[in-house]
């Protein structure tokens, strides 16, 4: 078995590895085929790594790394790459999001910001929802005077299948706060499509 997968892991790949091997069955695949003999243990192993979300605890990981600071101007962690499962297809979804916060006191590590998008975007998802959940989870844990967060997503359920519109893209966005109003949540729009480099 893969290293990355704990002990109380196995059980759960190994029940998934026999769902796995009678749905290639029902696609009408001959699943003593070379190239199909390891697929229901990779399908699992790849479908626990796309779900890791639920075993982790998105404030505890910004409270890991708090600290009090005087700075009260906007943070603002832009392009973050995102990949998630749309819950009612379970094909994937994938973009960027860009997060923004005013302190109160206290700031957060920066990387702890991505790791937030990271543990909702792992779980079966849709993109309004993954909005809400990483706005209320940063405003609720650090009490800021203001969050907001913009995701643009691609969704392949909408490219592979159904409409199959290649070229669209979903924008959500959510604003507490401060950023409810017009000309901080403008601030944050305009430096979130400039070019800064």
């Amino acid at each position: 078995m893969n290293n990355n997968f704990n002990i109380d892991t196995l059980p759960v790949i190994e029940t998934m590895k026999e769902h796995f091997l009678e749905i290639i069955q029902l696609l009408g695949e001959n699943t003593d085929r070379e190239g199909l003999l390891k697929t229901p243990e990779r399908a699992s192993k790849a479908m626990k790594f796309l779900t890791k979300g639920y075993e982790m605890d998105p404030k505890q990981i910004l409270q890991s790394a708090m600290f009090k600071e005087n700075y009260n101007e906007m943070v603002i962690v832009k392009d973050i790459e995102l990949y998630s499962l749309c819950e009612h297809h379970m094909l994937p979804f994938f973009g960027k999001a860009h997060i923004a916060y005013i302190p109160n006191g206290q700031i957060v590590g920066l990387s702890k910001i991505p790791r937030v998008v990271d543990v909702f975007s792992r779980r079966l998802q849709v993109q309004e929802r993954l909005t809400e959940e990483i706005l209320n989870c940063i405003n609720d844990t650090l009490q800021p005077e203001g969050v907001a967060v913009v995701i643009e997503a691609s969704h392949m359920c909408m490219m592979m299948r159904g409409v199959q519109k290649q070229n669209s893209t979903t924008t959500t966005s959510g604003f507490r706060g401060t950023f409810k109003e017009r000309d901080t949540r403008n601030e944050f729009l305009k430096l979130i499509t400039s070019k800064s480099f």
